[in-house]
């Protein structure tokens, strides 16, 4: 099943988005088995995505073929220092805290970590992020910070079936990733889709997909 998903999944997905930049895919890898992963892996996968520290840790010597490791949930400051220099991307950056944080620890280890602030673009209450009219000025303090480079935004787009709605806050989220990029040569992704609704956010201009159940199938939370 996950072999013919993704090759399903590489016929759609174009190579480039409509804005001709490159069409990364990362497996959303949360509670799936290290065998599961690797097959993925295996089929042409090239990068994963955790959402646990304690997942990542405990699968992270078991992985084959050295895909390139995100870390796309929500982070505790205190669980910082375990990905440290293991870590190619952070998606969810959503405070200035956790960049803080994040600097601190690379700064002591001697790596520069990349990071991805997360919007809250839909300004629920149940997601963490910047407003996105702060998320000019939250730049500008954090790519202050030594060892930290921001290289990009993440949104994680409401749960709903309004598809004009969806389209307008990615449409949004793609407005807000290009007025910084216009004089910021760092910003090079605008992570944003996930299974259910990365059409839509493709269309509008991501070009970093966060897939879980479109790879590997429902998640047992068992």
């Amino acid at each position: 099943m996950i072999e013919e998903n993704l090759k399903n999944l590489f016929k759609e997905i174009p190579e480039y988005n409509p804005f001709g930049e490159k069409v990364t895919i990362v497996g959303a890898v949360k509670f799936q088995t290290a065998e599961s992963i690797n097959r993925a892996v295996r089929a042409g996968l090239t990068d994963i995505g955790d959402n646990h520290v304690q997942e990542f840790r405990e699968k992270f010597d078991l992985i084959e073929g050295s895909p390139r490791r995100h870390f796309i949930g929500h982070l505790q400051t205190n669980k910082v220092k375990y990905l440290i220099g293991k870590t190619y991307l952070y998606h969810s950056v959503d405070r200035t805290g956790l960049a803080e944080e994040i600097s601190k620890r690379s700064l002591n280890a001697g790596v520069e970590s990349d990071i991805l602030l997360q919007v809250n673009i839909g300004s629920e209450l149940s997601k963490g992020g910047f407003a996105p009219e702060e998320i000019e000025r939250a730049c500008e303090q954090i790519k202050k910070l030594p060892a930290l480079r921001i290289r990009g935004l993440m949104a994680m787009l409401p749960l709903t079936d309004d598809e004009a709605l969806l389209g307008a806050l990615a449409g949004r989220m793609r407005a807000e990733y290009d007025k910084i990029k216009t004089y910021d040569e760092n910003f090079t992704y605008l992570s944003m889709g996930m299974s259910g609704d990365w059409r839509i956010c493709l269309q509008e201009g991501a070009n970093m997909l966060r897939l879980g159940t479109c790879i590997f199938g429902h998640r047992n939370y068992n």
